[in-house]
C-alpha cells in the first residue's frame, strides 16, 4: 500500500517567493501559490527573475517537480533532495552554468541568498556560475545587497553555526550595475559553497552589540570614470571620520561588459551595466556583529557620487542606530538557519524596529506553517537600547543527504 500524498501547503502573492520555496525545500513540504500577481493588467503572474529562480532550483535538486498555470499566477511545487553541483546532473566542470536573461530586473544576490540557505543541506558542493545578459552584480533599487555586502556582511555569519566560512568563496568575474529601465547588466559571478554540515549549531547571539571598531567598504564604477570612487570615498569618510578612525574604503574600477546589441542585425556589440555605487559594512568589538549600507546610482542617472558617498554613510549609521546584533539584511538568513538547527533553544538579539518588519513577522508566520516552533519574545534587560531578544527552536531537520543510516 503505498504512502498517502503529502498535503499542499497553501500561500498566496508574490511576496516572500524564494524564501517560500527555500522552506519547502528544506523540510520537504509541497506547496501550492496561487493569486501571483493576478491583478497586475500588463504583468499578471511570475516575473523573470522568479521563473529563473526555479530553473536554478530545479537545476540544484534530485527529484523536484513544479507546474505552473497557463497565466502564470499558479504554481505547486513539489522538492526533492538538495544534490548541489553534481557532475552529470547539468553540472560541467565541477560548476553549474545558471544563464540570467536580459530582462531580469534584480541583482545576483536575489538568487545567491536562498541558494546559500540550501547549500549547507546539499549533498556535494554547491558550484554555481551566474552569467547572461542578467547578472547584475551591484545594488538594486528594489533592495537587493551588492555581492561586496553579500561577502563581507552575510557570509561571515555562517562561521557562527559551525559552517566554515573560509570553504565559502565568491568570485566577481565582471562587474555590472542595472542597465537601462533597471534591468539587465551582463555580469558574472561564481559562487563555490563547500561547507557542508550535518546539522547547524545552536546560535547564542544574546549578548551586547558593543562599539564598532572599524568600517570597510568598496566603491565600484562600472564603465564611468574611475575618478567617482574617490569622490564616493571622499564624502562618505567626511560623514564617518568624527566616528571613527579605522576607515578603509577599497576603490575598484571595471570596463563595462560588451553584449550583442540585439537591435542591431550587423552583429555589433554594445556596452552594458554602467554605473557606480558604495558599500560598507560596519565591524562590531563584539564577534560576528556586523552591518551593512548599500548605495548605488539610479540606471536613469541624475546623481553625482558626493550624494552616493553621503547617502550610504547615513544609511549605515542609521541601521547601526536600529541596534541589535545583526542587521535587516541578514535577519532572514540567520533566523532560518536557526529555524533548521539542532532542537535546542537558540537566541538573538535584536533591534525592536528590526523585528517589526513585514519580512520578519512573513518570516515569523512561514516558519509556522511549516511545521517549526513559534518565536519566543522578550525585552532585554541589561539597558534600556528597547532591543528584543528573540528564542528560536530548532526542528533538526539537517543535510538529509548526510545522514548516518
Amino acid at each position: 500500500m503505498s504512502a498517502p500524498r503529502p498535503e499542499f501547503l497553501k500561500f498566496t502573492g508574490h511576496k516572500s517567493f524564494t524564501q517560500r520555496l527555500v522552506l519547502a525545500t528544506l523540510t520537504g513540504r509541497p506547496i501550492h501559490i496561487s493569486k501571483i500577481r493576478s491583478n497586475s493588467p500588463t504583468n499578471p503572474g511570475l516575473a523573470p527573475h522568479e521563473v529563473s529562480f526555479l530553473r536554478l532550483l530545479e537545476s540544484v535538486t534530485n527529484g523536484s517537480s513544479m507546474q505552473i498555470s497557463y497565466t502564470g499566477t499558479t504554481i505547486t511545487y513539489q522538492p526533492g533532495l538538495i544534490t548541489g553541483a553534481v557532475p552529470g546532473f547539468g553540472a560541467a566542470d565541477d560548476i553549474l552554468e545558471h544563464h540570467l536573461p536580459a530582462t531580469c530586473s534584480r541583482g545576483v544576490t536575489y538568487f545567491l541568498l536562498p541558494l546559500c540557505l540550501l547549500a549547507p543541506f546539499a549533498k556535494s558542493h554547491m558550484n554555481v556560475r551566474f552569467s547572461g545578459p542578467g547578472v547584475i552584480t551591484s545594488a538594486t533599487e528594489s533592495g537587493d545587497l551588492s555581492v561586496d555586502s553579500f561577502r563581507t556582511a552575510i557570509l561571515p555569519l555562517y562561521n557562527l553555526f559551525g559552517i566554515p566560512a573560509a570553504r565559502i568563496e565568491l568570485r566577481v568575474l565582471q562587474r555590472s550595475c542595472a542597465g537601462p529601465h533597471g534591468s539587465g547588466g551582463a555580469g558574472v559571478v561564481e559562487l563555490r559553497f563547500a561547507s557542508q554540515v550535518r546539522l547547524p549549531k545552536t546560535l547564542h547571539l544574546n549578548r551586547s552589540p558593543g562599539r564598532i571598531k572599524r568600517i570597510r567598504g568598496v566603491a565600484y564604477a562600472t564603465g564611468v570614470s574611475a575618478s567617482n570612487n574617490a569622490r564616493m570615498i571622499h564624502s562618505a569618510r567626511e560623514v564617518l571620520n568624527p566616528f571613527v578612525s579605522d576607515i578603509h574604503v577599497a576603490a575598484q574600477y571595471d570596463q563595462a561588459p560588451l553584449v550583442p546589441d540585439s537591435g542591431d542585425k550587423s552583429g555589433s556589440k554594445k556596452r552594458m551595466g554602467i554605473g557606480f555605487g558604495l558599500s560598507l559594512v560596519a565591524e562590531s568589538s563584539a564577534a560576528g556583529v556586523l552591518f551593512s549600507a548599500d548605495v548605488v546610482a539610479p540606471p536613469k542617472g541624475g546623481v553625482v557620487p558626493e550624494d552616493i558617498g553621503k547617502r550610504c554613510a547615513y544609511q549605515l549609521l542609521e541601521t547601526i542606530n536600529l541596534g541589535g546584533c545583526v542587521s535587516g539584511a541578514a535577519t532572514g538568513t540567520v533566523l532560518t538557519l536557526m529555524a533548521m538547527g539542532s532542537e535546542d533553544v537558540g537566541r538573538l538579539r535584536l533591534g525592536r524596529d528590526v523585528v517589526g518588519t513585514e519580512e520578519a513577522i512573513g518570516l515569523a508566520r512561514d516558519l509556522k506553517k511549516f511545521g517549526a516552533s513559534s518565536w519566543g519574545l522578550r525585552d532585554v534587560e541589561d539597558d534600556d537600547t528597547g532591543d528584543i531578544i528573540i528564542s528560536v527552536k530548532g526542528t533538526g531537520v539537517g543535510n538529509v543527504g548526510r545522514k548516518v543510516a
